[in-house]
């Protein structure tokens, strides 16, 4: 009884609720562990729906992630499986607000990382970024 009067007060909190089964890109770092401090920025692209969409995103940023990996700042690329189809989460960890900003110029100054976006942009519906801070327990510092 106790368990159903707290799911019924908890459903009066609750505006929307979504999920989704990620799988990790193969090219992509596996997250570890990071000491911090660090904030991180999850970047979220829906793609359109069209056949062969995924693969063309995938095969692109296979060779673009090779452009953001001095800083150690690639924490993670996923897609959606189960839930909201044709969704891309990438995260990427910074030292602070300033470091991002220096690591995703520097990112454009170099010869063939605006290629790759180039060829990714037409495959976007929408994009949205998401700054977060872990908390203590976290292994992501």
């Amino acid at each position: 009884q106790d368990y159903e009067a707290f799911r019924r007060e908890r459903s009066r909190l609750l505006l929307a609720r979504r999920n989704q089964l990620l799988l990790e890109f193969s090219f992509w770092n596996e997250p570890l562990p990071r000491r911090g401090p660090h904030v991180y920025e999850l970047r979220t692209y829906k793609l359109k729906a069209s056949p062969g969409t995924m693969i063309e995103w995938g095969n692109n940023w296979a060779r673009a992630i090779k452009y953001r990996q001095e800083n150690q700042e690639a924490v993670g690329g996923f897609f959606s499986q189960i839930g909201e189809l044709y969704v891309v989460h990438h995260l990427w960890a910074y030292r602070d607000l300033q470091s991002r900003e220096e690591t995703r110029n520097a990112a454009w100054r170099k010869s063939g990382w605006d290629e790759n976006v180039y060829y990714t942009v037409p495959l976007i519906r929408s994009m949205e970024s998401r700054i977060m801070i872990p908390l203590r327990i976290s292994p992501l510092q």
